[in-house]
């Protein structure tokens, strides 16, 4: 490991679901933001979110008159046979001049380092790279120089791959946890036909409906009724993964509880580690979300990065269901 990023000042990568969140990030303290073209090729691909070529053109413009950096998302895996607007995304990504693209799928890797080679490449969570072995061989054949690492890492197991490997590492802090291997979710499309992986939608709004049924409101993902709310309850958005299911007669969320990652107390011990930037996930929330959490978290690296202790921030209003988890990173996720 490069032994300077050990004590590099912990950046800040915040997302853009829109212009207007870019802008937000910006200028709530954001050192880097991430987002996507308007299409299939990025893992966040929905209706009203997203950027335009031109309106891409203007975010780098903007971020970078406000020395910040934009990285682009091109994380989803093409079509066999048909990768052209995989191709066309890095190709534009590069000339409104993004500092990286984010990338998963190891041929859409190959030919943007054989055709794009001055364009910075980050590896993608999506790409579940989680040891040694995997992120070396990506350094060496794609001179990747940033793995975003998936959420299922120890701190300790974290500063181990530091020590080894030849690349930065960026890591999630803040927003929605996955459950499954990243990049390896079949729930969405064996629900809805629709991959997470592939189309970049996950429970797309389009398969989602709301019943009133025996005074419950019960919320579906295509034939499938995923939970069911009584009157005193909040109505939380049907992912088939956070669903509330009866199981041999027990009612529980059977994958996972609705609540959020929250490492916000844990950064000193992630700038320990060798981590280089510190991810907040959330492209698709507002402009009012990404001024809040980024603005709470510019406090907190600031103060860490003083060796100062962390100011008292309530993120509680700001997590799903109003819980909060450190996730894997103190082994306390289940």
């Amino acid at each position: 490991m490069n032994k300077s990023l050990a004590t590099k000042k912990l950046e800040l990568v915040c997302p853009a679901g829109t212009p207007a969140s870019l802008r937000a990030a910006v200028d709530a303290g954001a050192d880097t933001v991430y987002l996507g073209f308007r299409d299939e090729t990025n893992a966040r691909n929905f209706p009203g979110l997203n950027f335009s070529r031109k309106e891409l053109a203007d975010g780098v413009a903007y971020a970078h008159d406000h020395n910040a950096k934009v990285l682009v998302a091109i994380n989803t895996f093409p079509k066999a046979g048909n990768p052209e607007s995989w191709h066309d995304a890095v190709r534009d990504a590069e000339a409104v001049d993004a500092d990286a693209v984010i990338l998963a799928d190891i041929g859409l890797l190959a030919y943007t380092a054989e055709h794009h080679p001055e364009l910075r490449r980050h590896l993608s969570v999506q790409a579940s790279a989680s040891n040694t072995e995997a992120i070396r061989f990506y350094a060496r054949e794609f001179d990747v120089k940033r793995v975003v690492l998936p959420r299922v890492l120890t701190v300790e197991e974290i500063a181990a791959l530091n020590a080894d490997v030849p690349v930065e590492t960026e890591v999630f802090v803040f927003g929605g946890l996955c459950v499954m291997a990243e990049g390896r979710c079949s729930l969405s499309s064996y629900v809805t036909g629709q991959s997470p992986n592939m189309n970049g939608v996950c429970s797309p709004a389009s398969h989602v409906h709301y019943e009133e049924i025996d005074g419950q409101l019960v919320s579906k993902l295509g034939d499938f009724t995923i939970n069911s709310f009584g009157e005193d309850e909040a109505a939380g958005y049907p992912t088939l993964c956070k669903g509330r299911f009866s199981v041999e007669g027990s009612v529980s969320y059977l994958f996972e509880d609705p609540t959020s990652l929250n490492a916000i107390t844990m950064l000193d011990a992630l700038m320990k580690a060798g981590v280089t930037a510190l991810k907040i996930e959330g492209r698709q929330r507002g402009r009012a979300y990404v001024t809040q959490v980024v603005s709470a978290f510019r406090k907190a690296v600031d103060a860490a990065s003083r060796g100062e202790a962390l100011p008292d921030l309530d993120m509680s209003l700001l997590t799903e269901g109003g819980q909060e988890t450190t996730g894997a990173y103190q082994k306390t996720w289940r």
